[in-house]
Order: structure tokens, then C-alpha cells, then sequence
């Protein structure tokens, strides 16, 4: 194992070395003593720091799948009692594209755990092999070397040697009564203040419609707020006590970081979203404001009239309407008030003799004259310029193209006549 994390062994061998060069500036005294216990603090810091990025992408993407649960109830609604291959795994394609739109992956909320772990292996493996180290039986690990060694294996905390463990009381000469009772504490406190952190985040920063045992991310979170805590309970007996102080500040670092999100910036929908407004509201009305901000503008809503249809200046001559008539003929304009007409009184109509009726009817015009093609090919004409004169007018982008695929659908079905008149 030393192999593969010898390269961040060698990382972290250099960041306490410079952190422990830098406090003995400060004041501190060389040598075994306090120094080395706050280069383990500070090395704790210096990748809590490194890692918020990924802290604040963890945030993001826990609000991003609390708003797509609806949408995985639905999915989940839809494949239910359906457990045939085909169907789940249509269930898990459909699923991850949710989580893909949303940008977000069930297991983004694990991550600055799994960047943290290589590095508590590696001051895991660092710490153990202070001794041999110390002894000369082990290769310098970059600059700590068997000097370095000496010191940190004499360095306690509260009479704890920093490289003895539960399991190993007596290692760097400690008591193994003091021993073991300071790296229970330690234990005890890792994994206490990792539930408190776990807790809090879901009780009070989660939505209440995510509260839901169909909900799978709730599952998965209540059991995690169990199993973790456990687990580094049994296993922290085994972990040297320069380790354990290493959880217990970042597990401090953590809980600080949920205890601001939740003041600061809860999920909306959660109860500390709902104590934010409130703090809110108090804070306003102490200011003298009004409860609830209101929005400094309002909207306006424009009614448009109904657009009318341009028209060619040839199509207007072929209708008989004058060119300045044309002109007005444009997107958005308004009808042109009509003169009322004047009131006439009704008389009945006299009866017409049949010769005044044969005069009186309609002749035959001459567009019913007309041969059918010449008809279709002036159609043809008219609606390529109704499209030249869509391209010039003041429509948006959408409505231009939805008009000329109206015209091009109306075009190709006069031609389709067209071909069956021949």
C-alpha cells in the first residue's frame, strides 16, 4: 500500500514540515511538543481548503436532486410492478438522463469524502511508520526523516504519543491507560459530531415533499447517518491518535461549513428555509420596511391588435388597391375606422318581373373565364410575395419562419393540384 500512496505520503510529509517550520517562527517550540499537533490541524485545514470547491458542488448538487424528485416519482410511478430486464433498465437510461439534464449524479454528495480518504490513508500510513522511521529501520519519507521522527514520536496530546493508538497504547511511550481513555474521547468525538453534521443537513436543510421513504436519496441518507458514525466508531481503535485529532478537526471544519449553508443559504422549501424568512421579515420590520420586499417595477402588458397579412405591391395592384393603400397594409397596424352609416329607412322590396331578374343576375366574370393553371400559377405568385414581404416585415425570428412554412405547405398543395388538372 506504501507503493501506491507514497506520492501523497510524500505530499503530506512536506505540507506538516513547512506548517511546523512555520509555528516554530511564530513562537512555538521546536522540537517534540505542541508544534507537531498543530501541523496536523493545519494540515487539516490546508486540504479542507483545497476541497471546497468540491464542498460547494456537493451543495448544488444535493438541492439539484432534491428538485428532481417529482420527476423520479413519476419515473418511478411509471416502471412500477414492472421487473423484467427491458423494463428497468429502460427505468435506469431514463433515470440518468434526469440526472444528466439536472447535472447532477447520485453520487456527487459523496465526493469530498472520497478525496479525503486516499489522504487519511496516507497520514494513516505516515503516523505508523514514525517509529520505524525513528528506529532507522525505514527510509526518510521526503523531509521527515529519522530526526523529524524523534520528535514527533516523543510529541503528545494531553500525554497521548501522537503515533500510539487504542489498539497500541504503549507506542512513542505513552501510558496505556492515558492512552487509550484520550483516544476514546477522540473516537467519541469523530463520530458524534459526523451524525450532528449528517443530521442536521437532512432535517433541516431537505425539503419536506423529499421526506418521503418512496424517496430512494432519503433511504440512502438515513442509513448513511447510521452506518458511517458506526463505522469509524469501531474501526477509530485502530487509528493512531495524530489520525483521530485529524477526523475530529475535519469533522469540526464540516459541521461549521452545514451550521453556514443552513443560516446562509438553506434549500429552499426547508425548514431553515422557512426560519430564514422569518429572520428576514423581523429584520425588515425592525428597519422600519415592510415585511416582504416588493418588486421596485412593475410589468406592463401590451395589448397587440391582430396582424394582418402584407401585401406585394404587385399582389396590391392585382387587387386594385392603391400603392400608398399597400403601404399601410403592414404587421401590427390597426384597421382604419369606417364611417358609421347613416341610418335609412327600410321599405319593402317590389317584386320583379322575371325579365328584371334575368338582367339582375350575376354574369359570368372574367376570373371564372380563366383558365384553371393560369389561376394556380398567380396563387404561386401571390404567396412568394407574401414571403418576400414576411422576410422584410417586423416579425420576430419564430413567427417569420412560422409563416413561411404556412406558405411553402400552401405552395406545394396548389402545385400538387396543379399536376393532377394536367
Amino acid at each position: 500500500m506504501d507503493t501506491i500512496l507514497f506520492p501523497i505520503m510524500w505530499v503530506i510529509a512536506w505540507i506538516m514540515d513547512i506548517i511546523h517550520r512555520g509555528l516554530t517562527a511564530i513562537g512555538l517550540a521546536d522540537g517534540a511538543g505542541s508544534a507537531w499537533v498543530w501541523s496536523i490541524v493545519g494540515l487539516t485545514v490546508v486540504v479542507r481548503i483545497l476541497i471546497l470547491p468540491l464542498f460547494k458542488k456537493q451543495i448544488n448538487s444535493s438541492r439539484a436532486q432534491q428538485l428532481i424528485q417529482p420527476e423520479l416519482k413519476k419515473l418511478q410511478k411509471k416502471y412500477k410492478g414492472k421487473k423484467d430486464t427491458y423494463s428497468q433498465q429502460r427505468m435506469q437510461a431514463e433515470m440518468q438522463a434526469i440526472y444528466k439534464d439536472a447535472g447532477t449524479s447520485p453520487f456527487a454528495a459523496c465526493m469530498p469524502l472520497l478525496i479525503q480518504t486516499p489522504i487519511f490513508l496516507a497520514l494513516f500510513r505516515v503516523l505508523n511508520n514514525v517509529v520505524p522511521i525513528a528506529e532507522g529501520s525505514r527510509g526518510a519519507i521526503g523531509p521527515l526523516d529519522q530526526a523529524a521522527a524523534l520528535e514527533i514520536e516523543s510529541s503528545k496530546v494531553f500525554g497521548a504519543p501522537l503515533a500510539a493508538s487504542f489498539n497500541q497504547p504503549t507506542l512513542g511511550g505513552g501510558d496505556e491507560l492515558t492512552v487509550r481513555i484520550v483516544a476514546m474521547i477522540l473516537v467519541i468525538i469523530m463520530s458524534a459530531t459526523m451524525f450532528v453534521s449528517q443530521r442536521m443537513m437532512i432535517s433541516k436543510n431537505m425539503p419536506e415533499e423529499a421526506k418521503s421513504s418512496d424517496n430512494p436519496m432519503y433511504r440512502t441518507q438515513q442509513i448513511m447517518i447510521w452506518l458511517f458514525p458506526v463505522i469509524f466508531l469501531v474501526s477509530g481503535i485502530a487509528f493512531p491518535v495524530g489520525v483521530l485529532i485529524y477526523w475530529v478537526v475535519s469533522n469540526i471544519w464540516s459541521f461549521g461549513q452545514q451550521l453556514y449553508m443552513i443560516t446562509n443559504a438553506p434549500a429552499p422549501g426547508s425548514d431553515a428555509y422557512k426560519a430564514k424568512e422569518k429572520r428576514d421579515r423581523e429584520r425588515r420590520i425592525k428597519k422600519g420596511l415592510p415585511p416582504e420586499e416588493k418588486a421596485e417595477s412593475t410589468v406592463v402588458e401590451e395589448t397587440k391588435g391582430q396582424r394582418q397579412q402584407p401585401v406585394g405591391k404587385n399582389r396590391a395592384k392585382k387587387r386594385g388597391i392603391d400603392k400608398d393603400e399597400a403601404k399601410k397594409i403592414i404587421p401590427g397596424a390597426e384597421p382604419e375606422p369606417t364611417a358609421e352609416l347613416e341610418e335609412t329607412p327600410v321599405s319593402q322590396p317590389k317584386k320583379k318581373s322575371k325579365k328584371q331578374r334575368r338582367a339582375d343576375a350575376p354574369q359570368p366574370s372574367a376570373e371564372a373565364e380563366r383558365e384553371p393553371e393560369d389561376i394556380v400559377d398567380e396563387a404561386v405568385e401571390h404567396i412568394a410575395e407574401d414571403l418576400e414581404e414576411v422576410d422584410k416585415g417586423g416579425l420576430t425570428a419564430a413567427e417569420r419562419a412560422a409563416v413561411r412554412a404556412a406558405r411553402r405547405a400552401e405552395q406545394r398543395r396548389i402545385q400538387r393540384e396543379k399536376r393532377k388538372g394536367k
